[in-house]
């Protein structure tokens, strides 16, 4: 209690001594997000590789400042520290949202956040940035209208999440599934892959789960959280990604899978069918599994050849516009 109170204290001397600072920064595009290191969150992940890429374009980035010749500046959701970006709002630096969610359709319970992300966007916003048609018109059922919104997906890093060096798919050996999650919150549907691997044919299939689950596994290979280079290993070793994931506004597990050249065995919930489109298989309850799988088996080469994840370079061009900023720096 002591420590909180004087942490808040500080707070307003800590950004005052950043705001000098940034006095004496030339960035051109801010980001706030409270960076985690990874392995962490998807939208941790994305935004790490989407400062990445328009580093390598020869944008000058900052992180949780605005300093007097920055031009944009991209804030996460709720992740990351208003009061602070409130005191380093200025004139001239184009101010874009980006959001995620509803948070209480993925938690399910209302604690208020999808509403104080709402205010934040009416008091700070210029432009907002949906990560999929699915956030953006459950926003709007609950009547939470964002300013001047599209809808740009997540996209993985391609250096990182890529098809090369695959091994060919044949249904002589056995057909190895993997599914991925770093939460353990059950929206994620561990449960449901606890069913499936109960059900699958060990003579036919392998199962492997990276990540944190709420249910165990009796014959899964269960591997520990990785950062994304082991996730991506993992991946391309793998031929079908598997997800029960509920209510996901644009999921980066899916992305990295689909990415990897994995057709996916999907839930038909929030952005999934989104982003897989013909890339994969949906099914709506438990009783559909078996007979979905043996159907993307079946169809495995057609679908694989459907596959179509967002592209990082297109993503990166997408931001950049709704930045009002060109796709690189103009030269001096």
């Amino acid at each position: 209690m002591v420590k909180g109170r004087i942490k808040s204290a500080l707070q307003p001397i800590a950004i005052a001594g950043a705001r000098v600072r940034s006095r004496f920064s030339s960035a051109d595009i801010a980001m706030f997000h409270e960076f985690v290191p990874p392995p962490y969150g998807g939208g941790n992940q994305f935004l790490r590789a989407l400062w990445k890429t328009l580093e390598s374009r020869g944008w000058r980035l900052e992180n949780n400042a605005i300093s007097p010749a920055t031009r944009a500046c991209l804030y996460n959701s709720f992740n990351f520290d208003f009061d602070r970006l409130h005191a380093f709002r200025r004139a001239g630096c184009r101010m874009v949202h980006r959001v995620d969610g509803p948070v209480a359709v993925y938690r399910g319970r209302d604690d208020g956040t999808d509403r104080r992300i709402w205010e934040i966007n009416g008091q700070l916003a210029d432009v907002t940035v949906f990560q999929s048609e699915y956030s953006r018109s459950k926003h709007a059922d609950m009547g939470l209208v964002f300013k001047d919104a599209s809808v740009i997906h997540n996209a993985a890093d391609p250096e990182i999440f890529h098809s090369s060096g695959r091994a060919p798919f044949d249904r002589s050996r056995k057909i190895k599934l993997i599914a991925t999650s770093w939460s353990d919150n059950a929206n994620k549907g561990a449960d449901v892959l606890a069913w499936l691997e109960s059900r699958l044919d060990p003579g036919r299939f392998e199962l492997t789960f990276v990540g944190r689950s709420p249910v165990p596994f009796a014959r899964a290979t269960v591997l520990p959280p990785l950062d994304s280079r082991g996730v991506a290993e993992q991946l391309r070793a793998h031929d079908i990604f598997f997800t029960a994931s509920l209510h996901e506004s644009c999921s980066n597990a899916l992305i990295e899978a689909l990415s990897c050249g994995l057709p996916a065995l999907f839930v038909d919930s929030g952005s999934n069918a989104e982003l897989v489109k013909d890339g994969g298989v949906a099914f709506t309850s438990r009783d559909h599994l078996e007979a979905r799988l043996d159907q993307l088996v079946a169809e495995y080469e057609m679908r694989q050849s459907r596959i179509a994840a967002p592209r990082l370079e297109d993503v990166a061009d997408r931001y950049l516009s709704v930045m009002g900023l060109p796709s690189r720096p103009q030269a001096a």
